[in-house]
């Protein structure tokens, strides 16, 4: 059984602060400080240029790599991390198209991160040559594949409800009509149980500033399963994903496996961030996790529909259908969630409405869930939230 307590002691949390956004951004390891100091004192102070050899700096993204598979349910050598994951989802549809070279359309649905269909959109117009990108409502999905489909593009966890996809079910049917699968695993990866391999992805993406807690600006990782690895095309070919960075050949050389798919150069400190997060995963049964999530959500859920009648879930009501986040929608959402922010109770806002909140098991007790319930409970009740300071929109939500 993973002790909860253990896990919990090895963050740094606020005072006073009850933290429901790690499925934003996720709280600071203690870890992370001291891994921090020595890679910058010892590594990059003593060392200078030379940790690039001496403290496996060049290595550190496959390394890290494994380790984010593990969480994954993906294959040793399979996950290479760097780069933003908008990056990510690029040169995966990217290589998957080119995979799938007799079809044009990319599927989405319309509870994907705006980000992802940012990055699509793009792609296609650039590619031009008929290629599009068709949008579903996320229930659609299933329906939509089709032989016109080349590649499927999903959010396992729908960022703003929750709704969680069935990956497994999903890829199933879209390799029946011929389409290859990229899953965002952004609001997946550390917050409930994912199985690349056993699910049969073709391509995964996902970012380790949320549940992996490696820090704002956190890099990005990217799955290519092994069937494909060696076919993959590195549309960004970029320096470090050539065969042999250090021979400067005029000529790309895409290097072997998941390497190809490495961009720009290493970011070290927030690698070394990481790595001390992961740390914290390493005595954590992901069962164990998803059923304590499940536990303070649905205690969550319970309290604010009995004390808060304005509020309205948003997210699915099985539990087994949503990730590790629970949504309310209330027109004045956004006031809300500042009063709550106010008085120590940290969620987020997604417009339209609203309001969100994220179950980290690592760190989130049911007694904090159980305050959380009573301060919201507080400031719906009294009117707590309509005050001028609090209706004033900031450039984060």
């Amino acid at each position: 059984m993973t002790d909860f307590a253990k896990t919990r002691a090895l963050f740094n949390l606020p005072e006073g602060v009850i933290y429901l956004d790690g499925n934003s951004l996720g709280p600071l390891p203690r870890g992370a400080s001291q891994r921090l100091a020595r890679v910058v004192e010892e590594e990059w102070g003593a060392l200078l240029i030379r940790g690039w050899n001496a403290a496996g700096w060049m290595e550190q993204p496959r390394r890290v790599g494994d380790r984010i598979g593990r969480l994954i349910g993906a294959e040793p050598g399979s996950v290479v991390m760097g780069d933003t994951l908008s990056i990510k989802v690029w040169q995966a549809l990217a290589a998957a198209l080119k995979l799938n070279p007799t079809r044009r359309v990319i599927l989405s649905d319309t509870g994907n991160f705006p980000s992802d269909l940012y990055m699509a959109d793009g792609l296609v117009k650039l590619l031009g040559d008929g290629h599009s990108l068709r949008t579903v409502p996320p229930e659609a999905v299933a329906e939509a594949l089709d032989e016109t489909v080349a590649v499927l593009m999903l959010t396992e966890v729908d960022y703003r409800t929750g709704r969680l996809h069935d990956m497994a079910a999903l890829t199933e049917r879209a390799h029946a009509v011929g389409a290859l699968t990229v899953w965002d695993l952004a609001h997946s990866a550390g917050a409930l149980p994912v199985d690349v391999a056993g699910a049969g992805a073709d391509f995964a993406v996902g970012c380790t500033y949320k549940y992996l807690n490696s820090g704002p600006g956190g890099p990005a990782f990217i799955y290519v399963a092994p069937r494909h690895a060696e076919a993959a095309v590195p549309a960004l070919s970029g320096w470090l994903g050539h065969a042999a960075p250090f021979a400067f050949d005029l000529d790309y050389r895409p290097g072997r496996g998941v390497e190809r798919m490495r961009v720009g150069t290493p970011p070290v400190l927030q690698l070394a961030a990481l790595e001390a997060a992961l740390d914290v995963w390493d005595e954590v049964d992901m069962q164990d996790l998803r059923a304590r999530s499940i536990e303070l959500s649905e205690a969550f859920i319970a309290g604010v529909e009995a004390a808060c009648p304005d509020l309205v879930l948003a997210s699915p009501r099985d539990a087994a259908a949503r990730g590790s986040q629970v949504s309310f929608r209330h027109p004045d959402g956004y006031a809300i969630m500042q009063a709550l922010i106010a008085r120590g109770v940290i969620g987020d806002f997604r417009a339209p409405d609203i309001l969100r909140f994220g179950f980290t098991p690592l760190y989130l007790t049911p007694e904090d869930v159980a305050r959380a319930v009573e301060v919201l409970a507080e400031v719906m009740a009294h009117g707590a939230w309509d005050r001028p300071e609090f209706h004033r929109r900031a450039a984060v939500t």
